[in-house]
């Protein structure tokens, strides 16, 4: 099964930094770096509000738990966000590059 993982970054260079961790160890085939997201979110008691950069991660399913693993290590964020949702269909040789590019 094939995945979409969101992860948000504080900046282009953290977001650089951990797609390319991704991409080398084989746990994405490809990162989609979105960026200027501005992102509203309670964080200690109140609303607060952040310009961050959104990355889109496609891997599969089984390399989730080292996917967050790998986020953690490199990002600046206490509490990262990393969310992944299926993959219930597409074009069939994209997900088959998926499955051949992720280790």
């Amino acid at each position: 099964m094939y995945i979409v993982v969101f992860v948000t970054a504080s900046s282009k260079k953290e977001a650089k930094l951990i797609s390319t961790l991704l991409l080398e160890e084989k746990l994405a085939a490809c990162v989609n770096i979105l960026e200027l997201a501005g992102s509203y979110f309670w964080w200690e008691g109140k609303i607060d509000y952040a310009k961050e950069i959104l990355l889109i991660i496609k891997t599969k399913k089984k390399m989730l738990s080292k996917v967050v693993k790998a986020v953690k290590l490199k990002h600046s964020y206490t509490v990262p966000e990393v969310i992944a949702m299926p993959v219930i269909g597409g074009n069939r040789d994209y997900l088959r590059w998926i499955g051949e590019s992720v280790g």
